[in-house]
This record gives structure tokens, sequence and C-alpha cells, in this order.
């Protein structure tokens, strides 16, 4: 039995200043349940003024190539249901739209019941109560906000236009999209992006990017952890500069976002395997044809028994499983969604289930660079490098699971706003952070100690992602973290956020 979830805020989009805001409309708080209550009794469909049905909803500089009808679920099929007997993570099939990324995180959501009921609030349906008002919730910045949406999707011929489920008559997935295009002014804001992004913003948790090119050490009991302590999983292939979405013969897509949905040891003839299940979003026949894959001989090793458990069917639906050796040869990229002691309590009051015995610590900053005086650049930039904000932290606490005496830190900036701002032309800033131990130092640092001291940790790179992350083991003590942009005087807002694994005390300087 799922908590009733009142909205946790309305819906009110932040005001980025003094860059232009996003594209807005009168900007109105919404009120499902207010506006679901004035709508039945005036006996009428909701029709959403903040997103309309029209181009200015669909696109603000490419207009879709096909007639787009606007149609509600009703007009589509004749019993449309906003879940068909449990939501599954073949509910999430791509249209076309390119938001590979978002199917991936949404296919991830439907495997945790207690996350999937934060954002899809199971208090709505076509038939008690429907006034063709709908709404799901998402974590943006700091906090859970309340985005209302009338049923009314693009529909191309009759049927779904972009995201869409197996199920022709299931419509939670096309109206979580609708939903996420209006947090971020347009479907076509949702073309192109990581599936961390999504998952962030659908989990309020902390992303890691790992290159498996060059994994660390003890990547696969990291994300055997991982999986333990509840956290998601996306992975990629690099993109071909040259084709979209380039298939290859082993059958997996360069430049497309998988998810991962499963990993299980199993027995065979040459010893225990690891295997880790994935899903393609596009839900079809285009799946991985190696060993392990649909079908192929190294199943006949497996006990019918085994296979029941593990849920085996072999269909065309994008799911594939693959040996872990295969993984890390095969696929480049990896990012995983840990979740924050927040999200686990929620988990935790939910479903009684305590996440493993560590759970992460957060601090969280908010903070601005500002042209001509917080806007400092990165370090080549040394005279105005000390001009960036600057965080204090202090740890207490090594890592109880090793016996190093270091603590793990994980450190992410996040730009704010800048997807909602595509429509103005501007795009995410190359940005970093570097981080310093400052035994000893009070109040900021200045100039002369940034020329006479070495960065003890910093982002693996100035990248133009809308937030960049690390992790670090390193011994107690106290830190000071510097977020910059790569260039000086280029301005944004941005988050801080600290995962650490004990005690941490933070402070801006």
């Amino acid at each position: 039995m799922f908590r009733h979830i009142q909205p946790v805020d309305p819906f009110v989009r932040p005001e980025p200043t003094p860059t232009p805001g996003p594209p807005r409309r009168t900007g109105a708080v919404q009120d499902f349940y207010a506006l679901r209550d004035q709508c039945i009794q005036e006996k009428r469909l909701f029709e959403d003024p903040e997103f309309p049905a029209e181009d200015s909803s669909l696109f603000f500089s490419r207009r879709p190539p096909k007639r787009v009808e606007w149609l509600r679920p009703g007009e589509i099929t004749k019993e449309p249901v906003l879940i068909e007997e449990g939501h599954t993570r073949f509910d999430v099939i791509q249209g076309e739209l390119g938001d590979c990324w978002l199917m991936a995180a949404a296919a991830n959501l439907t495997l945790r019941d207690e996350l999937f009921y934060r954002v899809v609030p199971p208090d709505q349906s076509f038939t008690e109560n429907y006034a063709g008002i709908f709404h799901f919730q998402f974590w943006q910045y700091g906090r859970w906000v309340d985005v209302v949406v009338d049923d009314r999707l693009p529909t191309s011929n009759g049927e779904l236009l972009y995201m869409h489920s197996r199920e022709h008559n299931e419509f939670w997935s096309a109206l979580l999209e609708k939903a996420y295009a209006k947090l971020n002014g347009s479907y076509e804001s949702l073309k192109g992006g990581t599936t961390s992004e999504a998952l962030e913003d659908m989990t309020g948790g902390l992303t890691e990017f790992i290159d498996i090119n060059n994994p660390p050490e003890n990547l696969l009991q990291l994300m055997m952890r991982g999986f333990e302590m509840g956290s998601l999983f996306g992975c990629s292939l690099e993109a071909d500069p040259n084709q979209w979405e380039a298939r290859l013969p082993n059958g997996l897509v360069k430049g497309h976002a998988y998810s991962i949905t499963g990993m299980r040891m199993v027995p065979t003839n040459n010893g225990q395997v690891t295997l880790l299940r994935i899903r393609n979003p596009w839900g079809n026949e285009q799946e991985w044809n190696g060993p392990w894959s649909d079908n192929s001989s190294e199943w006949r090793q497996i006990p019918a028994d085994l296979k029941k458990d593990m849920g085996l069917t072999f269909a065309h639906d994008g799911e594939f499983w693959m040996s872990y050796e295969d993984y890390v040869k095969h696929f480049e990229k990896m990012e995983i969604c840990n979740l924050g002691p927040d999200v686990m309590e929620e988990v935790y009051q939910m479903t009684g289930v305590q996440a493993g015995h560590q759970v992460w610590a957060v601090n969280t900053h908010d903070g601005a660079w500002r042209s001509g005086s917080t806007a400092g650049g990165c370090r080549n930039y040394l005279r105005s490098f000390a001009n960036n904000p600057q965080y204090r932290i202090k740890l207490t606490d090594s890592d109880p699971n090793d016996d190093d005496e270091l603590c793990t830190l994980i450190v992410a900036v996040m730009q704010k706003y800048r997807r909602e701002l595509k429509h103005a032309g501007l795009d995410n800033l190359a940005i970093g952070f570097a981080m310093y131990e400052a035994k000893g130092a009070s109040g900021r640092l200045d100039t002369d100690f940034f020329a006479n001291n070495k960065s003890c940790a910093r982002s693996p790179a100035f990248i133009n992602l809308r937030e960049v992350t690390g992790r670090f083991r390193v011994p107690p003590g106290e830190y000071v973290i510097v977020p910059s942009t790569y260039e000086p005087n280029e301005e944004a807002d941005f988050m801080l956020r600290v995962f650490t694994n004990g005690f941490i005390e933070s402070e801006e300087l």
C-alpha cells in the first residue's frame, strides 16, 4: 500500500537571474487537486493554459516533419488506462523524439515501485474523478515540484508521436514525457541528454560517470554494491560522428542510451558467470546478438527453474542479457545514480526495506557565477580564480567498509536552468571544480594560496554537461571546494552537492 502523496511544492518554474527566463506563459501556480475539483464541478475537461496543445509546446526551432493532431487518450483508444496491470519497463518505447536518455531513466524507474509512485502519484486515473488532468513530480535543483498537464497528446494518423507503451491503451509514459517537456519548456527541449540527468530529476539522486574503457579496479564490486544500495544504472557506446545512432553487427547501437535492469550470478559448466540484463528503449528486435543473447546456446547450461526465477523470456522487446566480460568489452560509458538519505528514508517508509548498512550523508549549497564578481574561470586564470565561490568542508569519519582510514567523497556541481534556456540559444557551459587541503587556513583562500598550492582532487575535466561529478578517497580533515566555469565571466546559477560516508560539516566562505 502506498501512502498518498500530496504535492510537495506547487509547480512554479524558478526564475534564473540575470539570464533570460525559460519560456513561460503566466507562471500561475497550478494546484492539481483544486483544478481537478473545479473541472469536475463544471463538467469540463481541463485544458492547460501554461502548456497549450499548440506548436509552442512542441518546438522552438524545428517543426516536426509530420502533421500533428492533439488527441486525448479517449480519442485514441476505447478504454484508456493510466497503468495497465502494473507498470513495467516495457511501458517505455521511444517515439520520434531524440530522448532515448529519458526512456532509459523511465524504464529504470519502473523497476522500483517506491520510486515510480514518487514521480507518478497513484491518485489519478481515467475512471475515478477523471477530468482530463494529470500530475507528475520531479526533483528540480533540490526540491520536488508538482507538474500539472492536460491529457491532450501529440499524434499523427491517430497514433502517439512520442513516448508510448507496448500496450496501446496505457498512457502513463506518454503523460510523464509531456510533464517533463513542460518542465523544460517544450518537447524539442528534450532532444539530446544523458540518462543521469533524467534519473536525477526522477529521484533526487547523484550520478557518477564511469569510463568503462578506463574503469576503477573494483568496478564489478562497485556495481554489486550499487545494486544492493538501490542505485540505478545506465550505459552507452560513444556516438559515431558520421551516423546518427549507428547500428553495429553485434546488435548494439552507438550513441544510444540503455538501462541496466538486473544483475545475476549464474552457475555454468565453466564456473560462475556474472550476467547483466540490459534494455534498449526502442523496445524492438534491435538487441545484442552475442553470447547469452536471446536463444543463444549458453542458456542450455542453465536449469529451467533458474531461468524461470530470472523471468527469462526471449522476445523482440529490446531487452537482453550479456556477460559482465562482454559488457566491459563493448560498452564505453556507464552512469550510476546514487540515492540520497531522504529518498532512502522514503523508500523505507513505503516498503519497510532498509538500504544496506551504508547510507550517504549529503550537504548541498546553491551558488552563482556572475561576470565581474564571482565568475573567475578555472585555475588557468590564476588572477581571477580566487573570485569564484568557495566552500569549506570538514570530514571527520573514515569509511567503515575499508581499513585504509580514508573517507569516500562524491562531489557534484550542477548548472541550473540550461535545458529550459535552450530556446534562447543558451547551452551548457563547460564547468568543473577543484578541491584543496585547507589545514589552518581561515577565511577565503586568496590568489597567493592558489599560486603556491596544488589541488588534492578535481573534476576529471571541464565539460559542457549539466553536472560534473568525481569520486575521491581522502583522509579526514578540512578542505575547500572551488566550483567554476572554464572561462572567466561566464554566468550561470549552480548547485554543489557533497555525498560522503560519514559525518560532514560545510559552509560557504
